[in-house]
């Protein structure tokens, strides 16, 4: 039997870039939903969307299926596509210069090594339900630490 996969809506926000952040994940398991959140006092949206997918992926147990929905390209292209270069440049970008965020970029490798994921990519602000509930989320978070 195929086990059903654990269903992960993230998402980031940030007042000011930089300024106070926020994230935000709702986890929609076989045994239920899950709603966590989190926030920064100066951040950028960038690092809170990358710490959704981390907190998502170091929540759910190792080795489950996970298919984590982002509306972030940031974070769909830098996992799907860009890390693999940035690991044999050792952590330079194609023009040289060192990846930015490489501390969350290599914590969400370990934490997505620990998982058979999927990622999904989906347009913000298009009432998709799990996408809207996550950006709320994230935006209640960033709005608490002011």
């Amino acid at each position: 039997m195929i086990e059903k996969p654990t269903i992960v809506y993230t998402d980031g926000s940030c007042i000011g870039n930089p300024g106070p952040g926020g994230w935000g994940i709702v986890i929609e398991a076989p045994t239920g939903v899950r709603e966590m959140s989190g926030a920064a006092a100066s951040t950028t949206n960038n690092r809170m969307e990358l710490m959704a997918a981390i907190r998502a992926l170091e929540e759910i147990e190792p080795g489950a299926p996970v298919q984590i929905v982002t509306d972030s390209r940031y974070v769909m292209d830098g996992i799907t596509s860009w890390m693999a270069g940035w690991r044999r440049r050792n952590w330079r970008t194609a023009g040289g210069k060192p990846v930015k965020n490489q501390d969350l970029w290599r914590r969400l490798e370990q934490a997505a090594a620990k998982h058979d994921v999927q990622w999904r990519w989906v347009r913000g602000h298009t009432k998709d339900p799990g996408n809207e509930r996550a950006d709320a989320l994230a935006r209640a978070a960033s709005s608490d630490t002011r």
